[in-house]
């Protein structure tokens, strides 16, 4: 008995082409797109090409000038600038600009600094590995974990009789706090001079000797600084804590970076036969680096020397 199909044979035309085409895709699924499909012309400057490449490597020259803007302005504007460099260029080049003494001298010096920057670049990437971080983080907490914080209040007035009178009240059993916000001229009077945890550096010299001296529950005789005279009340005092790694991986990724370049630079300068004709000023070592410590600790607490009286409360 001869086998009967059951659809019509415009079915299997159809049939047969879905295979085809479902063959085609897998056969040709795992080829990468063309690179100048990736990369598309975006414009033509008297027949020389800006591609899309171009323009991703204005906006990251460009840099900052270019952080407010949306993607779509972004990309316009940055085109219209190439487009405006390369007949700018093209104009200075009829003139023989790039013939003279000056423009020589400019292009060697950017292609000596491009060419040191990619270097630089490769040997700190390369230098940045998870252990290698991971190594910096563990000496700086063990640092930090060893160092103390106190926590203390404090009350600021500009006269040594002033502190004493103040003294006194507080020897006779007058609440801190309260004097605190009767009678002082620091900004965190209303907090009843509460200053929160602080490191000895985080605090001028004077106020940081006569905090850490104090134990719990004590209060100090009056302290002169740079802001007036100080009469301190220790609350607490604890090892501090270590921010998690998470916190502190963008610092530690650049100071590990920052130091792998410079130990780089160090190392070629070894074998580099160096002369100079003048002599060397006496500078301070280049601080653009954080130690290591450093760049476990917190970002955001700025010395009161620097800025006012008290850290953040934390």
């Amino acid at each position: 008995m001869t086998a009967v199909s059951l659809l019509p044979k415009s079915s299997h035309r159809f049939g047969l082409t879905a295979v085809t085409g479902c063959l085609a895709l897998v056969l040709f699924a795992g080829l990468p797109v063309r690179a100048e499909d990736a990369n598309p012309v975006l414009a033509k400057v008297n027949g020389a090409e800006i591609r899309q490449s171009d323009v991703t490597l204005a906006e990251q020259e460009l840099g900052p000038s270019l952080a407010q803007m949306d993607p779509a302005t972004k990309q316009d504007n940055v085109l219209s600038f190439l487009i405006d460099m390369k007949i700018v260029a093209k104009a200075a080049e009829d003139k023989k600009i790039a013939d003279t003494a000056d423009f020589k001298t400019k292009l060697a010096f950017a292609r000596n600094r491009l060419l040191m920057d990619s270097l630089l670049a490769t040997e700190g990437k390369a230098a940045t590995t998870d252990a290698a971080m991971k190594k910096v983080y563990d000496e700086a907490a063990k640092q930090i974990a060893s160092e103390q914080e106190v926590h203390a209040r404090h009350i600021l007035v500009e006269t040594e009789d002033k502190a004493k009178e103040i003294e006194a009240e507080l020897k006779k059993g007058a609440d801190f706090a309260e004097l605190a916000k009767k009678e002082s001229k620091d900004p965190g009077a209303s907090d009843g001079g509460d200053l929160g945890f602080f490191t000895k550096e985080q605090m001028v010299p004077e106020f940081s000797a006569a905090a850490f001296a104090l134990e719990p529950g004590k209060i100090s005789e009056p302290v002169k600084s740079q802001f007036g005279w100080h009469i301190i009340k220790v609350e607490e005092k604890r090892n501090r804590t270590p921010p998690s790694f998470e916190q502190v991986k963008a610092q530690i990724e650049t100071y590990v970076t920052r130091k792998a370049q410079s130990d780089y630079v160090a190392e070629l300068r070894k074998s580099a036969k160096v002369e100079r004709m003048d002599k060397p000023a006496e500078v301070a070592k280049p601080a653009d680096a954080a130690k290591p410590a450093d760049a476990a600790k917190p970002a955001d607490a700025a010395k009161p020397a620097d800025s006012k009286m008290a850290p953040a409360k934390k």
